[in-house]
């Protein structure tokens, strides 16, 4: 891989690991209301699964959507239904401390597990690989290595702004019509997935 394509790799990475979408809105939910400490192994499985995800597109797994396109329909109805409990899920979300069970910070696994179902995500890391992975597995793991390192301190500033919009959103009814808003942006986000 050239120095130009790796520094266009790193700008891509950037720009789309930084830009809202699903995993930055549900990061900066936990933020405010899970605290940035306890938002990090959401942060850890964002960053980590998403590499995974885009090693093993890398390897051959959207020939899959070449070769069975049935496979992509049912790929995006899982995740708009997905993606509509977790708005659901936050906009409900109590403030922290209150209610019988308190609400717990997605975990590591979660988070990994939710790349699969996240649009944002499936596009991010066909793009990379479709542009930048043109080398075989050498540059493939260039490719999954750079965005791992890129995607975490990116994904990082938006439990960050969370966590200090905290004090803000001390205020019950202010903290319910943040989430409300988050959740309705997560919606929102799925308008490119549903135009055909």
């Amino acid at each position: 891989m050239t120095h130009d394509i790796l520094l266009a790799l790193i700008s891509f990475a950037f720009v789309t690991s930084v830009t809202p979408g699903p995993n930055n809105l549900m990061l900066m939910a936990s933020g405010v209301n899970f605290g940035f400490r306890r938002t990090v192994p959401h942060m850890l499985g964002v960053s980590l699964g998403h590499g995974l995800m885009v090693f093993l597109v890398g390897l051959g797994l959207s020939g899959v959507f070449q070769a069975v396109p049935a496979s992509k329909l049912v790929l995006k109805v899982v995740s708009v239904a997905y993606m509509l409990w977790l708005a659901w899920k936050i906009a409900h979300a109590a403030a922290p401390g209150e209610g019988k069970v308190a609400a717990q910070p997605m975990t590591f696994l979660q988070a990994a597990a939710f790349q699969w179902v996240n649009p944002k995500a499936w596009a991010m890391a066909l793009g990379a690989i479709s542009n930048y992975a043109q080398g075989g597995i050498s540059a493939v793991l260039v490719v999954c290595v750079v965005f791992a390192c890129i995607n975490l301190p990116s994904v990082s500033l938006w439990a960050y702004a969370g966590e200090r919009l905290r004090a803000f959103l001390s205020n019950p009814r202010r903290l319910v019509q943040f989430n409300w808003m988050m959740a309705a942006l997560l919606v929102l986000s799925l308008w490119p997935v549903l135009e055909i």
